[in-house]
């Protein structure tokens, strides 16, 4: 299993027996990046360690700017501030930071968005995924031969999850337009992958770590690519290219951008950076966004933490303010098989960034983000068989949807005989993963075709959608975990998603 944390800890890199494995300025309006030469008033302590705080205000051109000018007064750099939201991001050692700035007029909530100090943040080793085993050129071709012969990809016969959702089927009818794009919001993308540069849009691009989107060419890619390996294989499930090469996405015509949003060395997943690409997607044309993680360091962020509760504050502006934009976000459920719906549960891994503490939390009050977000499409991870994934987080009225995600204990017949989920990594290469991490970019790929099919359609619209399509098994005989109707219960939602009914409907 990969490392608890962010939602690469959603992602199970299992090995198998075919060696596949698993401005300058203040612009009314904008996100303004600080004058990078600002310091700190000489008044503030700075004996603390230096974090990352988020400062949630009064949405308008003036409170902002007053709340930045206390911000500074208090110990703090601002970052940047994303004035349409009320979002400021600022870096202090001021122990009292968060605290003093709560006081401020026009501050509704604010919080640090990390416990490890920043210098630590990024390269302290707290754990790392498992290398993965990558497919050999020989392996390829005894594969692709019996592919050709049935007029697939070279790989497709390895792609249980492509005709358990009617993809396959879905490609003969409509392939997605190009006018549609899924930003996938994770560890970065190699573009340059035989299967994904035809479909990727280098434009739509952007590497958010830290708060500020950096578009130079590039600054999108993983880390370090045999590590950062997830937001690549994400890539390839939602719109690998029908090109001869590799495998087939769900949505091969449509187009994927790539927002990294993981730190280098520990891939965390922090706030300011999430805020960065919900607001980057939002303002350039992205129609779906995957959301294969969640926010650290906390697992579940509590309403009644100051700090915590600054995080969702922050975060949820972001995503709304996508929603707004006429984005669809998509979120993986979670792989701790959790009922989110139960009353308490306990969180053992958070922080994950320094020391964590196991903490009895209540989901009604401690979130997930962005999975349990308001207007979010919620997804379970299932199997060859249609189970629920033994890995996969559930709970009745906290899934939405379904889709495959893998299943080592659900085993395919040949030639896969592998119950995960190929798809693209790094280097050219291909892996099997599991996870509520790969389940997630099936229903953002189908969301892709639905948008694809009704390009004037509302993201809530496209959720609706989703939901209706989908195929409920109903729930499995003596599994008292499973809870509500054959229609909407706690495994599948309202069911698994359906490609050929999006692309028809």
């Amino acid at each position: 299993m990969a490392h608890p944390r962010s939602r690469r800890a959603r992602a199970l890199a299992l090995p198998l027996g075919l060696a596949l494995t698993a401005s300058l300025g203040f612009l009314p309006g904008a996100a303004t990046a600080a004058p990078q030469d600002s310091a700190p008033a000489a008044a503030a302590s700075t004996n603390g360690p230096l974090l990352s705080y988020v400062v949630n205000t009064t949405p308008d051109h003036a409170t902002v700017g007053q709340v930045q000018k206390a911000i500074t007064k208090a110990g703090g750099k601002v970052i940047v501030a994303h004035e349409r939201i009320g979002v400021i991001v600022v870096h202090s050692a001021n122990p009292d930071f968060a605290k003093t700035i709560r006081t401020v007029p026009g501050v509704q909530s604010a919080g640090a968005s990390r416990t490890a100090p920043l210098k630590a943040s990024g390269t302290t080793d707290i754990g790392k995924p498992q290398k993965i085993d990558r497919l050999s050129k020989s392996q390829l071709r005894s594969v692709a031969t019996a592919a050709k012969a049935n007029g697939e990809e070279p790989l497709e016969p390895l792609q249980w999850d492509l005709p358990a959702i009617k993809a396959d089927q879905a490609a003969k009818v409509n392939p997605g337009s190009r006018n549609v794009t899924v930003g996938i919001i994770d560890t970065g993308v190699d573009d340059t992958h035989p299967d994904l540069k035809a479909n990727f849009s280098a434009k739509q691009s952007a590497n958010c770590v830290g708060g500020v989107a950096d578009t130079s060419k590039g600054a999108w890619r993983p880390w370090d690519p045999d590590e950062d390996y997830h937001g690549t294989h994400v890539a390839g499930t939602i719109a690998a290219a029908r090109n001869g090469v590799g495998v087939a996405g769900v949505a091969p015509g449509v187009k994927i951008s790539a927002i990294k949003v993981s730190e280098p060395k520990t891939s965390l997943f922090y706030a300011e950076s999430v805020v960065c690409a919900f607001v980057f997607a939002a303002d350039h044309g992205i129609a779906v966004t995957n959301n294969s993680y969640y926010v650290d360091p906390w697992m579940f962020n509590c309403k009644d933490d100051a700090d915590q509760a600054a995080i969702i504050d922050a975060v949820g502006r972001a995503a709304k303010y996508a929603q707004g934009k006429g984005v669809l976000n998509v979120a993986a459920a979670g792989n701790s098989n959790l009922d989110l719906a139960a009353d308490k549960l306990t969180d053992s891994g958070s922080p994950n960034d320094s020391t964590p503490v196991e903490r009895t939390i209540s989901p009604k009050t401690c979130w997930d983000v962005p999975t349990q977000l308001p207007g979010t499409v919620t997804v379970s991870a299932t199997g060859v068989h249609k189970a629920k994934s033994f890995y996969s987080n559930y709970g009745l009225g906290q899934i939405d949807v379904a889709a495959p995600g893998g299943d080592s204990k659900q085993v395919p017949e040949l030639p896969a005989k592998n119950g995960n989920i190929l798809s693209t990594v790094p280097g050219g290469d291909w892996a099997f993963l599991a996870g509520t991490s790969m389940a997630t970019p099936h229903v953002a790929g189908v969301a892709a075709l639905l948008k694809s099919t009704h390009p004037k359609s509302s993201p809530q619209e496209i959720q609706w959608l989703l939901k209706q399509q989908a195929d409920n098994p109903g729930c499995p005989t003596g599994d008292a975990t499973c809870t509500g109707t054959k229609q909407i219960n706690s495994h599948y939602g309202y069911g698994i998603v359906n490609a050929l009914d999006a692309v028809k409907s």
